[in-house]
């Protein structure tokens, strides 16, 4: 439920926790009884958590099919994370990942913890694949095979271009945009956004990952995979992990710029996709993840720290943008904010200022343009607290009557 040091700064993070937390409880209640859903939806749980509660406020059938998708390509990207696997068999499972969701018998042994668990029970997508609708199934069957095809492609190559970069993003998560717009279309509940833009929400989401995981990604055992690419971090260092080291760390905070600055070229287009969305529940679905995306990439840039451990938002945020998220005047509000938290980090000296701070007020435009940013005050820039000796009394018998009340129910 976030540090308690980070809820005395932050009082105001402790409703949406509660809220956050009493919702997840909920959510794990309504595990259907049969066995095959029932580990599909434990499972998702498992692998992600936010998300798993973010897709309960879904429609049942399209719930059940974007499940499904997450958990089939969750399983498709174990195949292609794990390193300990032979190029010789890791490339045909890849190729034919989509003729095995309509196997239920098929399974393979690979991943660690609950991923392994995943592949290791298989079976279990499968036989809740086989249970929806046509429409669905064409969608993911269509996508995973897709992907399938891309992975295996750079299973072989290197990221050297930025071409290549949003080649492999593309395979990897702007397909998963224009699967989860199939999936909202074949549900009538949507209209079939165009390609361009279901691409451009997926690979904002993953340029961001990508970014973020820069260490757990170098640092990987038995050997790693990068897709930082080199046409951005040679103008940098002679070679990627170099970023790391404590000696390059001017440099390093050049490249991550670069970084950020290259996936920010994507926000105005998922600001159009979402404007577009009508159904509550999906546009939520669909808003959340990219608010959090533009707010990692705040906390990010010009963040040396990013190469020393782990840099996100602190969970009583990540609380407040679940329960606050709405309506498209939220999402520009967000947008608008947390654009204004990086556009005073940009360094003149940086070589790609110019370009990142047209970036940024490009963002800035959009957003007030919409003509909302003055219907709302902000809940992401505000001044900090001040927490008095009463204030912090208040908060610590609270937290102890909530704790006190979980460990008995």
């Amino acid at each position: 439920m976030g540090s308690l040091g980070a809820v005395l700064r932050h009082p105001d993070d402790l409703y949406p926790l509660l809220k956050l937390k009493m919702a997840s409880r909920q959510a794990e209640k309504q595990i259907p009884p049969e066995p095959h859903w029932a580990f599909c939806y434990s499972m998702l749980h498992k692998v992600s958590r936010s998300f798993a509660l973010v897709i309960q406020q879904l429609g049942t059938d399209l719930r059940n099919a974007v499940c499904i998708f997450y958990l089939v390509l969750r399983a498709l990207d174990t195949v292609e994370d794990d390193t300990s696997i032979p190029t010789d068999v890791k490339v045909p499972i890849l190729i034919a990942f989509h003729r095995h969701v309509y196997d239920r018998e098929w399974h393979f042994s690979c991943g660690t913890k609950e991923y392994k668990v995943l592949m290791d029970q298989f079976h279990h997508v499968s036989t809740a694949f086989l249970e929806l609708g046509k429409g669905y199934q064409d969608a993911i069957e269509d996508i995973t095979k897709r992907m399938g095809a891309g992975m295996a492609k750079f299973i072989c190559k290197e990221v050297e271009l930025i071409d290549d970069y949003d080649e492999y993003c593309y395979y990897v998560a702007g397909l998963v945009g224009l699967g989860l717009s199939k999936l909202f279309y074949a549900s009538g509940t949507e209209d079939l956004a165009p390609d361009s833009l279901s691409n451009s929400m997926g690979l904002f989401l993953q340029k961001t990952n990508i970014i973020r995981d820069y260490l757990e990604d170098i640092n990987e055992i038995p050997k790693c995979r990068m897709f930082w690419p080199r046409e951005i971090w040679s103008k940098y260092v002679n070679k990627l992990e170099d970023l790391k080291y404590v000696e390059n760390s001017d440099k390093a905070a050049q490249c991550l710029n670069d970084m950020v600055t290259n996936a920010l070229m994507h926000v105005e287009d998922c600001l159009k996709y979402m404007s577009a969305l009508r159904d509550h529940a999906i546009f939520r679905f669909c808003a959340i993840p990219q608010i959090m995306a533009i707010g990692t990439l705040a906390l990010c840039y010009n963040n040396i720290e990013v190469f020393r451990g782990v840099v996100k938002m602190r969970r009583g945020l990540t609380a407040k943008v679940i329960d606050r998220t709405n309506n498209m005047t939220d999402v520009y509000l967000a947008f608008y904010d947390f654009s204004n938290i990086l556009k005073p980090k940009i360094n003149k000296n940086d070589p790609n200022a110019k370009k990142t701070l047209s970036r940024v007020e490009a963002i800035q435009k959009a957003c007030m343009d919409s003509g909302v940013l003055n219907k709302r005050k902000s809940y992401i820039i505000q001044s900090e607290l001040r927490c008095s000796s009463t204030m912090i009394v208040i908060v610590f018998i609270i937290l102890a009557i909530i704790f006190s009340y979980l460990s008995s129910t």
